[in-house]
């Protein structure tokens, strides 16, 4: 009777610890499964946020290479150049307008005053490039550097060979590596394998392209129009 009695009680004992740990083990997967979902969450907003900065200063070196190549017919190879440029650099401000004139040699062919329409362009004066892309700010001046790092954009320029003809082109661009530096290495990794419509698809975000005839920007709509 005794040892039945005692063996109930072991057998009841063994139950709550078994019950117990069941539960610190379902305690613990809900924490990590709660901090593994959170951790991704946070890691996506932080990396919005950081890509929306360097967005902005890759949409300002497309605007100061395109207004490069406006003027010297290629694109800058450095932002020192680029930078000394768009300091004194101007547009020249023209106004087209059609009009109709005599055509001279229609009227004498036919013998009847004939008029041919031609597009008139008128010099109005010029505009700094600066103030113009920039809004009369100097931020053009630190274009190069990727926000929230000591690091700056890697850039390039050159020409590609489309059709027989040698076509300008450059490429500003960082690694995500740099931009989400203080991150989680598995993220970012995974990060860096994106393929997506929404995404910023590839291991860096990037303007232009040293392969391709291109200007335009790698991400997506959400951050703002990728070609100027």
């Amino acid at each position: 009777m005794s040892v039945t009695i005692i063996k109930s009680k072991t057998t009841h004992r063994m139950k709550l610890v078994i019950q117990l740990l069941l539960w610190v083990v379902i305690g613990v997967l809900g924490y990590l499964l709660f901090n593994s979902v959170y951790g991704e969450v946070k890691f996506n907003d932080l990396k919005v946020a950081r890509y929306q900065k360097s967005v902005d200063k890759l949409k300002d070196i497309q605007k100061g290479q395109l207004a490069f190549k406006q003027i010297n017919g290629k694109f800058a190879g450095s932002f020192d150049e680029l930078v000394k440029f768009l300091d004194t650099a101007e547009f020249t401000l023209t106004e087209r307008r059609d009009t109709l004139v005599l055509d001279e040699e229609a009227t004498r062919r036919y013998r009847v005053d004939t008029r041919k329409e031609i597009t008139i362009i008128d010099t109005l004066g010029k505009a700094s490039i600066k103030d113009s892309l920039y809004q009369g700010t100097d931020r053009y001046k630190t274009m190069m550097n990727v926000p929230g790092t000591d690091k700056q954009f890697e850039m390039e320029a050159g020409t590609v060979l489309k059709n027989d003809v040698q076509i300008p082109v450059f490429e500003a661009k960082v690694s995500k590596d740099v931009i989400l530096f203080d991150q989680p290495k598995d993220y970012v990794a995974k990060e860096k394998q994106v393929i997506s419509v929404e995404g910023v698809n590839g291991a860096y975000l990037s303007v232009g392209s040293m392969t391709e005839v291109s200007t335009a920007g790698n991400w997506p709509q959400s951050y703002g129009d990728s070609e100027d």
